[in-house]
């Protein structure tokens, strides 16, 4: 019997720390996993052996400032975490292990918003057939992360805003994948989604303050405060596309008036551009031309990177995030987007705020939402299944 304070306890704390480490990581060194967890280099060396005794975890000789070192990772075959992602128009689902490693990854087109129950028929339908391809079975699934494009109610669990999904009218989306695939289910908007994803593999590595800005049919934000997705009392943190900016402007979907998103979401971007390109004009297509010279689509996204940056600067006044990450098909349009953006921040910003803030690209493109998903798994499952799972009982106490 563990006690407060006692050896077996603190024991059990340090095998925690180690393993919680690596497992938000993918994988460090044994050094990088003492600084991170402030045990002793000692410590560290007995419990990683520990755990590499039983199973655990995986060590491969690797190098570290030019030194040889030791990389130490969660065991391939300790379980598999899915990652499923609903967009306005598309079904990701992603498989990976422990390690952080994708092992299958596909998408296919979707109108999510039609219906509820076809949607989660088609992401069950995913789920199992990247489980059987990898020859994984689903028992060692220990979890799923599940992004949908809106907010969630914390309290509910059910999608806040049914002017985003009118179909998924009072749909508690974990319990009906959950009761659908018998495993535990985590769901989070997209935005918050991708700004986790970018967190851990992209362009958001090695900071912990940072927003994730995503402008699809919509436009949110992915809060990150010290190493944490930010989601608000009510779930609702980061609907940066409803900042005011024009009280006379249009009227937007939430039904105020001049909201950034009326100024920077798709739907209301591309009407202005089709009359002289197509009713068929996409978002893509409209980045694609502008990065080929268009001057009317080069205008539109200058346009847009200005508004977004007004609501940038607003983020940067009230959090002070040291880096915004910018995700969506917007994002491929580059320093056509990005440079707008900065200039409205240096305009509206707090000079103070505004020098500090790093403006980047999204490193994973389409992919940040369902790698957030995988992530977000990752950081929600506790680490005693883990352990108690492969540490023999009465396992010996490291000091």
């Amino acid at each position: 019997m563990e006690t407060p304070g006692s050896q077996t306890s603190l024991h059990r704390a340090n095998l925690e720390r180690v393993v919680r480490a690596v497992r938000m990581a993918g994988s460090l060194t044994q050094a990088e996993i003492a600084r991170s967890t402030g045990l002793s280099a000692a410590t560290v060396s007995n419990i990683v052996r520990e755990l590499k005794d039983v199973g655990t975890v995986e060590v491969t000789p690797t190098s570290a400032g030019g030194r040889r070192a030791r990389s130490v990772s969660l065991s391939g075959d300790a379980g598999i975490v899915i990652g499923v992602d609903f967009g306005h128009t598309h079904l990701r689902v992603a498989v990976g292990n422990l390690a952080h490693q994708v092992l299958a990854e596909e998408s296919e087109p979707l109108d999510v918003d039609a219906s509820s129950a076809e949607g989660f028929d088609r992401a069950e339908q995913l789920v199992n057939r990247l489980i059987t391809a990898t020859g994984i079975g689903l028992d060692k699934v220990i979890g799923v992360g599940l992004g949908v494009p809106g907010p969630i109610d914390v309290e509910s669990g059910t999608l806040g805003s049914t002017s985003i999904l009118p179909g998924w009218t009072g749909i508690n989306p974990s319990e009906e994948l959950s009761g659908r695939l018998g495993v535990p289910v985590y769901v989070d908007n997209d935005a918050n989604l991708g700004a986790l994803g970018e967190l851990v593999w992209g362009s958001g590595r090695g900071v912990k303050d940072l927003a994730y800005i995503k402008v699809a049919s919509g436009v949110g934000a992915g809060l990150v405060i010290d190493g944490q997705i930010y989601r608000g009392p009510g779930g609702t943190a980061g609907e940066i596309g409803h900042i005011t900016l024009d009280e006379s402007g249009p009227v937007c979907r939430c039904g105020n008036r001049g909201c950034l998103e009326t100024f920077a979401a798709a739907r209301y971007v591309l009407p202005l551009l089709q009359s002289s390109h197509g009713a068929d004009l996409t978002m893509e297509r409209v980045v694609q031309l502008a990065r080929e010279g268009d001057p009317g689509c080069r205008r539109v996204i200058a346009d847009v990177g200005r508004h977004i940056g007004s609501g940038v600067a607003n983020l940067c006044n009230l959090l002070n995030p040291s880096r915004v990450v910018l995700g969506g098909n917007l994002a491929e349009a580059g320093e056509l987007v990005l440079g707008p953006i900065r200039e409205s921040v240096s305009r509206y910003a707090i000079p103070s705020a505004a020098r500090q803030l790093s403006v980047l690209p999204g490193a994973l493109g389409g992919r940040a939402e369902v790698l957030g998903a995988l992530a977000l798994v990752l950081s929600e499952m506790g680490d005693s299944t883990l352990l108690d799972s492969s540490l023999p009982v009465g396992a010996p106490a490291f000091t």
